[in-house]
């Protein structure tokens, strides 16, 4: 009988796992919500994030034709996980090679599906495959790092006659692996998709990783979450937009306030307006402060 011949490509090693139909209940990856791997900006960064703290270390650089991959961009990665992580929990078997419409993907992130907003998810996913990340999160020490792309590669499908079948995509081990473990994914509100800001996006997602559903909240002094935001934008300027989302409340499911101490910089803390969206919260131990351990 004669050998099988060797899978050649990354693709051909991958079982391609068809996108689940339905109103699925949006996951996000812990990781990376807490660090900065996305630019903020709508306008094209090449500017690399460089971001240390204690064993974490994360590099994420751009290529000129494309630009870093943005925080919008991200979006395509929550409609991944919530795939995934929903296909999992029905018994059934996830891939990281996974196909679906653009419509599909565009109808799930809150987009439209025009025309425009098609070519604009193709440039998202060419930003996403082109920006690449090095980090040690995850990793045995922290001199080994783990290098990729958020997206490996992508390609549109057609038939026999030219009509487009939709996309398929390939996302990496890294993001995967995270996404199969639960404890390293958290359900977003749905609202998120509709915040408009890169600041107040990353806000909230840096919000719900820390604050979570903890009845007594959390807090960051405005220089740390400045280091965590990976933002070109100076300390000033950041300070002044982050006082902005708290005078607006912009953020869905917690209230924000500014602590002013009498020594030590202006601190943001928050706390959940409601507690049963994303169940129970675990009370913290008494003479304890939460906040900038990460």
């Amino acid at each position: 009988m004669p050998a099988r011949p060797r899978p050649t490509s990354e693709r051909e090693q991958l079982d391609l796992f068809r996108a689940l139909p339905g109103d699925l209940a949006p996951r996000d990856a812990q990781d990376l919500m807490a660090y900065p791997f996305f630019s903020l900006a709508k306008s094209k960064r090449l500017a690399p994030i460089d971001f240390k703290a204690g064993s974490i270390v994360i590099r994420v650089e751009a290529v000129p034709e494309h630009g870093m991959a943005t925080i919008w961009d991200a979006d395509v990665l929550i409609w991944a996980a919530s795939q995934i992580v929903e296909a999992r929990d029905a018994g059934l078997r996830p891939s990281r090679l996974m196909g679906a419409t653009p419509y599909e993907i565009l109808n799930f992130i809150g987009r439209g599906v025009g025309s425009r907003d098609y070519d604009r998810l193709k440039a998202a996913l060419d930003r996403l495959q082109s920006t690449t990340i090095a980090t040690s999160i995850r990793q045995p020490t922290e001199r080994r790092m783990h290098r990729f792309s958020w997206i490996n590669e992508w390609k549109e499908r057609a038939d026999h006659r030219g009509r487009p079948l939709g996309l398929e995509l390939i996302v990496p081990d890294w993001f995967y692996a995270a996404v199969l473990d639960d404890a390293l994914v958290l359900t977003i509100d749905r609202a998120y998709f509709d915040l408009t800001g890169g600041l107040e996006r990353w806000l909230y997602r840096l919000v719900r990783k820390h604050g979570g559903r903890q009845e007594f909240g959390w807090s960051f002094d405005f220089i740390h979450l400045h280091a965590k935001s990976g933002s070109l934008s100076p300390l000033k300027h950041f300070a002044y937009d982050l006082r902005d989302i708290v005078r607006r409340q912009a953020l869905p499911g917690y209230r924000l306030t500014i602590e002013q101490p009498a020594h030590g910089p202006d601190r943001l803390s928050f706390a959940p307006t409601g507690l049963p969206s994303f169940g129970t919260p675990r009370r913290r131990r008494a003479n304890t402060r939460p906040g900038d351990k990460l």
